[in-house]
C-alpha cells in the first residue's frame, strides 16, 4: 500500500507546524495545502495554496488535518465526512455541544476516523506519567493539580481560556487518571477587556473520587505547565514544557516519637527525576492517527472522547455563570 496522501486546511500558528510533520512522518504524502489566508508562515513550499476545504477534497486526499479557527471546524469537518476522509481535527472539537455531535455521527455513520488534537495526550512525561501509574507506582490515587498559565496568545480570537486551554486539562486528567468528570465548581475571571473569559478555576471530583483542581489563565507573565498527581506512595510532578517527571515519594523512615506516630501523615522521601525518551508529541500524535486510518492499534484521541471534554468545559463555564454545582 502507497503513503496515505494528506490534506491540510489551516497553516497558522499551528498548521504551519502540522505541515513541517506530516511531511517527516513515515507513511503519509502531504500532498494539498488550502487557506482561504494564503500561507503566511511559507510553508507550502512547492504545493499551491489552495482556497477552501471543497478544493483541498478535490486533490483526492485519504486524511485530512483541520487546523482552522474552531468557529470553522463544523463546516470542514462534515464536508470532509461526506467525502469520505478520515479526519483530525484541532480541540477543541467544535464551538458549540450540538455542532461537536454532529461531528461525532457524521463520522461514526461513514465508518471514518474522527480525532481531535488533544496533544497534551502524547506529552512524553504524561506518556510516562500514565505508565507508571498503570503500574502502580503512586498506589491509590488521591488528587490531580493542574496548573497551565501564562500571556494571553495573540492568535486566539473566537474562543475564550476554557475552551482554548482548560480543555487540554480537562482531557489530560481523565486519560491519566482513567476516569471522568463527575462533578465540579468552577470560577470565571474577564480581566483583559475581551469578550470571553481569561481566566478559569474548576475544582471538582472523577467518578473514581480522585480530587481535581485546575487553574489555567492568560493572565500571568509566568509560563507554567504543571501536572501533580497525588496518591498513597507520593506524587508525581509532570512539567510538560520539558517533558520532565519527577516522584516524590513518601518518607518511611520510623518514627520513635508516639504522640506523632500515631497520625497517620507523610514525610518527605526520596526524590527521581526520570529519564526517558522525548518525542515531539505533535509527531506522536500523527502516528496515532496514521495508525487509526489504518485499522492498527492506537491511542489517537476520538471525535467522542472530544466531545466529551467539551461538554465538561461547557459545564464548568456554566457552574461559573450561575455560580451551582454541575454533575456531569
Amino acid at each position: 500500500m502507497g503513503d496515505l496522501r494528506v490534506g491540510l486546511l489551516g497553516v497558522g500558528m499551528m498548521g504551519r507546524h502540522h505541515a513541517r510533520v506530516l511531511r517527516e512522518v513515515d507513511g503519509l504524502n502531504l500532498v494539498a495545502i488550502a487557506d482561504p489566508g494564503g500561507d503566511p508562515h511559507g510553508v507550502a513550499a512547492d504545493l499551491d495554496v489552495l482556497p477552501d476545504v471543497d478544493a483541498l477534497i478535490a486533490a483526492g486526499i485519504d486524511m485530512a488535518v483541520v487546523a482552522v479557527p474552531t468557529a470553522f471546524h463544523e463546516e470542514a469537518a462534515l464536508k470532509l465526512a461526506s467525502s469520505g476522509v478520515h479526519t483530525l481535527v484541532e480541540k477543541p472539537i467544535a464551538h458549540s455541544l450540538e455542532a461537536g455531535q454532529r461531528m461525532v455521527e457524521a463520522f461514526r455513520d461513514a465508518g471514518l476516523v474522527g480525532a481531535v488534537g488533544h496533544i497534551e495526550r502524547f506529552n512524553p512525561a504524561l506518556q510516562e506519567l500514565r505508565r507508571r501509574i498503570e503500574a502502580g507506582e503512586l498506589g491509590a490515587l488521591y488528587q490531580v493539580q493542574t496548573r497551565r498559565q501564562g500571556p494571553f496568545p495573540a492568535r486566539i480570537s473566537d474562543v475564550g481560556v476554557a475552551k482554548d486551554l482548560a480543555s487540554h486539562d480537562v482531557d489530560l486528567t481523565a486519560w491519566v487518571v482513567q476516569s471522568e468528570y463527575e462533578m465540579l465548581f468552577a470560577q470565571t475571571a474577564h480581566k483583559s477587556g475581551r469578550e470571553h473569559e481569561d481566566m478559569i478555576a474548576i475544582t471538582g471530583r472523577t467518578r473514581s473520587g480522585v480530587i481535581v483542581n485546575n487553574l489555567v489563565n492568560w493572565l500571568s507573565p509566568l509560563k507554567e505547565r504543571l501536572t501533580v498527581v497525588t496518591g498513597e506512595k507520593g506524587a508525581f510532578v509532570a512539567d510538560t514544557s520539558a517533558g520532565d517527571l519527577t516522584f516524590y515519594a513518601n518518607g518511611t523512615i520510623p518514627l520513635e516519637w508516639d504522640t506523632v506516630s500515631s497520625f497517620r501523615g507523610v514525610s518527605e522521601g526520596h526524590m527521581t527525576r526520570f529519564a526517558f525518551a522525548k518525542r515531539e508529541p505533535l509527531r506522536v500524535e500523527h502516528e496515532s492517527f496514521r495508525d487509526a486510518v489504518l485499522g492498527k492499534p492506537s491511542d489517537v484521541v476520538t471525535m467522542e472522547q472530544g466531545q466529551r471534554t467539551l461538554l465538561v468545559v461547557e459545564e464548568a463555564l456554566k457552574a461559573a455563570a450561575f455560580n451551582t454545582v454541575a454533575r456531569i
